[in-house]
């Protein structure tokens, strides 16, 4: 298995490692419902230094980039992070990705870690002499300090000023304690919260500078089964689960980041096609009715016959009780409608809801 910079760290603080696409990661370092809570009322510390980085350099960048993703990059300003899914022609998804635009003619595209040699590959093949695409997660450590006291933490570190740092928006030089560091705010868990890329060689350090700034604020470190529920509990969408080859955005929701008014990028066509011609199949949020715990893949029926599949579920520690993200056929996408989750062979009573399922209430 490949090892973030943080590995020894990890076994030090308790980590429970895993095997996670290739990586040795921590899934937790206590319990996963105590880290969950930690983040929602207070502060939680990940690594996240297997995710991948690729630059796209030069005159062609922008119009490269425009042409990859299904979002419109030419509306965002400089230092605002921007969210697509990369598509194949026919709309799959290569990969759902933030896009940090420093300029014009630079680009960092941060893409999920069991996808980097795969979208590194892809952006390489439709690369043309005026852009330069470099894989270079290996000089990055990415560390995400998340919860309502994020802020507190990080602002004893720094001179910078981060409520300057607003929602979906990076600054690309910032000091923590001593160490330089790109900073951005964009959570993937529901709170508020930092995205920090710093050297390889500085991510020990920092770790330890920010868990000891921490400390007054229940700062804790958190591992992958809580980054997991948080996101889930949020309903954003993870790679694998609710974004596939398979899968296009359009039926995971994501409608919001097609913009098929644009010119034209990868997936177009296919996308246009299957909006005009209506999902048939879409993402929904259930609970539970009966007593049962979901889990992704299990089946999905409607008196009897299989109508989809659950993509995520589990407990949510924050609104104690059990529900899941699925697909289903777009006829039984109405919200209080009863649908049955086979467990264990036994077809048990859901109710679809809306989503997301934990919404924070205000959000800078």
């Amino acid at each position: 298995m490949k090892k973030t910079p943080l590995y020894d760290l990890h076994r030090q603080y308790g980590g429970r490692i895993i095997d996670f696409g290739g990586w040795a990661l921590p899934v937790q370092y206590s319990d996963i419902l105590e880290e969950h809570h930690k983040v929602r009322t207070a502060a939680g510390l990940f690594d996240v230094s297997h995710m991948g980085e690729i630059t796209v350099k030069g005159p062609g960048a922008e119009v490269f980039v425009q042409k990859m993703v299904t979002n419109d990059i030419l509306k965002a300003e400089d230092f605002q992070v921007v969210y697509s899914p990369m598509c194949y022609p026919d709309g799959g998804v290569v990969d759902d990705l933030l896009l940090y635009k420093f300029n014009k003619e630079e680009y960092l595209l941060v893409v999920n870690g069991v996808n980097t040699d795969k979208d590194f590959q892809w952006l390489g093949e439709h690369a043309h002499d005026q852009v330069e695409i470099k894989n270079v997660s290996s000089e990055y450590a990415q560390l995400a300090l998340q919860g309502p006291k994020a802020e507190h933490v990080l602002q004893k570190l720094t001179d910078t000023a981060l409520t300057e740092i607003k929602f979906f928006r990076f600054k690309p030089q910032v000091d923590i304690g001593g160490i330089k560091a790109l900073v951005s705010r964009t959570g993937y868990t529901g709170e508020d919260g930092f995205e920090i890329y710093a050297s390889s060689e500085d991510a020990s350090v920092l770790w330890e500078k920010i868990m000891e700034a921490g400390i007054d604020a229940g700062l804790a470190p958190a591992g992958l089964g809580a980054r997991d529920t948080l996101r889930f509990e949020a309903a954003l969408p993870l790679y694998g689960q609710e974004l596939s080859r398979d899968l296009s955005p359009l039926e995971a929701r994501l409608g919001w980041t097609v913009k098929l008014d644009k010119e034209d990028f990868i997936g177009k066509a296919a996308l246009t096609a299957q909006k005009a011609q209506g999902l048939r199949r879409t993402l929904v949020g259930f609970e539970m009715i009966d007593r049962g715990v979901p889990r992704s893949h299990y089946k999905i029926e409607k008196e009897g016959e299989e109508i989809g599949f659950v993509t995520t579920g589990s407990f949510s520690p924050s609104l104690n009780k059990n529900i899941g993200l699925a697909f289903v056929d777009s006829v039984y996408a109405a919200e209080g409608m009863e649908i049955d989750i086979v467990i264990r062979k036994k077809a048990l009573k859901a109710r679809v809801i809306g989503l997301p399922f934990y919404r924070k209430r205000y959000r800078k």
